[in-house]
């Protein structure tokens, strides 16, 4: 999804990552000496758990009403009954060398070439033990890679779609672009933008592949930023998504509950949007400080958004600041916009028109993940951008962000995250629309696919869609001198009565300090607030 946008500009989510599962791809030597690390846990379903720090207590709501305590793992993991392998990590995901992972590491080899054995074996054979053990310490020989994937092109007509994709993707890692190209072929007969959730989603990743192995990533990631269809179209399909899904609704109403309530006792208030789109978001909040006891306080509001909302706008920021101007004059509250037409790369203290006497409150609503860090670029704007709005000494910061694990992950593990992620999504947004709704296909195709192929196809600074997991960005925020703060009931209860509107397969979650918001067992995005 893109950055926060509201109902009329964001593109679509884009994906929540935990510790990958590949419960049924093949598992080949040469990614195990890459530096993965494999976990035997025992589980009943595919789940995430979180690359954080475990919390001891989750408290659990499913909407519409709230219940269970859970254990120490994702919000979300079911009970544990039946032992697979469930999760593969890269050691490069985890940055700063600290306790970020939330799995556990198999020190006895012997039970880890079992696991992969087993695996390898339900899928190419048990005679296919001595074709290529050594793969398991090294990259395998040429001869065995070519027997394995002879296997696999034999065996993919009878395969599920999900599991092609990912022996699909792996081809495409290992460089072997005869086999890609077959299962190619095979997977576009049996995609469809119409079709069950795993085929609507198969038909971008495949898209997304193709652009890999022809390097046009960026060519359609820029095709698809929506530049081919009128604003009023966009703003349609962004309709489409925000009722649909609530991921949205999390968003803004978990930061104006926060934002709410830290400024109860203000009488002038700056509030910096780091991607204001629309606007839509504060004109709830306005109105709900209009009503407040003792009178409204002043308001003033810093937009920062870059021209690529503009189209969707159908204008510039200063159409955001006429609409937020009206809807306050009509409650009675003094309002002043400031706007601040760029990206949060270029962003610098000036560009804030920061003024001493005003209580100040920055929203970071799904943009950081934007924003290039270490791994990119020695400018890490990740970090700068948190650090200069710490010098600011904010009342309250709060943070949106897709539970997803995108960032620093190589290519496969990238891509078998990416596929698990946008299945949750697809699947959520299966339920709310009709499968032949062109709405639907549109919404999808222009504000979501094109994050999917950024992230499968890009690499370097044209990857622009970088996820991370609320344990990372917990760490970046505290590295940069935030605290956390703990969030009060109110934003779990505007939450869960939110998600009455929606299907019963939503809930949400809190752990570390952030408000989880999950589709069935799956962890999408994390709501929390800084100081």
């Amino acid at each position: 999804m893109q950055a926060s946008q509201d109902p009329q500009t964001s593109s679509g989510m884009a994906y929540c990552f935990s510790p990958l599962q590949v419960l049924n791809s093949n598992s080949s030597g040469n990614r195990i000496s890459e530096g993965t690390e494999v976990s035997v846990q025992n589980c009943t379903e595919q789940f995430f758990t979180l690359e954080s720090t475990p919390a001891t207590d989750f408290v659990i709501y499913n909407s519409p009403s709230a219940l269970s305590v859970a254990s120490n793992r994702s919000p979300f993991s079911p009970q544990c009954s039946q032992s697979y392998v469930s999760d593969i990590h890269h050691s490069s995901d985890n940055n700063y060398g600290s306790p970020l992972s939330g799995y556990s590491g198999v020190d006895d080899n012997s039970k880890l070439m079992h696991a992969l054995m087993v695996l390898r074996n339900e899928l190419l054979g048990p005679e296919s033990d001595m074709d290529d053990s050594c793969s398991f310490y090294g990259v395998p020989s040429q001869t065995s890679t070519f027997n394995k994937f002879d296997r696999i092109l034999e065996m993919a007509p009878s395969m599920d779609l999900k599991q092609v994709l990912i022996e699909c993707a792996e081809a495409v890692s290992e460089g072997d672009l005869s086999t890609a190209e077959a299962l190619m072929d095979i997977l576009e007969r049996r995609v469809s933008v119409s079709g069950e959730p795993i085929e609507r989603l198969g038909a971008y990743m495949v898209e997304g592949l193709r652009a890999r192995l022809l390097s046009s990533g960026s060519i359609i990631y820029k095709k698809l930023k929506c530049i081919e269809i009128t604003s009023s179209e966009l703003i349609s399909y962004m309709q489409v998504l925000y009722h649909a899904c609530p991921y949205y609704k999390f968003a803004y109403m978990s930061a104006n509950v926060v934002i709410g309530e830290a400024m109860e006792n203000e009488n002038r208030i700056h509030i910096i949007d780091f991607q204001i789109a629309q606007g839509s978001q504060w004109l709830f909040l306005i109105q709900a400080l209009a009503r407040r006891p003792g009178g409204p306080p002043y308001i003033r509001i810093t937009g920062v958004d870059d021209s690529q909302s503009a189209h969707a706008r159908g204008g510039g920021l200063e159409l955001v600041g006429e609409t937020l101007a009206k809807v306050a004059k009509s409650c009675g509250v003094q309002f002043e916009f400031h706007a601040a037409g760029m990206s949060g790369c270029e962003v610098q203290l000036e560009n804030l028109q920061i003024r001493h006497g005003e209580a100040l409150a920055v929203n970071f609503p799904y943009m950081l993940h934007h924003m290039p860090d270490e791994s990119v670029s020695t400018m890490n704007h990740r970090d700068r951008l948190l650090r200069l709005v710490k010098s600011l000494s904010p009342k309250v910061v709060t943070l949106v962000e897709q539970e997803s694990n995108t960032n620093t992950a190589p290519f496969f593990p990238r891509f078998c995250e990416t596929l698990n992620y946008y299945t949750a999504m697809f699947e959520s947004i299966d339920e709310a629309r009709p499968r032949e709704d062109k709405q639907r296909i549109n919404a999808e195709e222009h504000c979501v696919a094109r994050d999917v192929v950024n992230i499968i196809a890009c690499e370097d600074t044209e990857r622009v869609e970088r996820h991370e997991l609320f344990g990372k960005w917990r760490l970046r925020l505290m590295m940069a001198g935030f605290s956390p703060i703990p969030l009060s009931q109110s934003v779990s209860t505007a939450i869960r009565d939110m998600l009455n509107e929606y299907s019963r397969n939503y809930s949400i979650a809190e752990s570390n300090g952030a408000l989880y918001l999950g589709w069935k067992n799956r962890a999408m995005a994390t709501s929390s607030a800084w100081r």
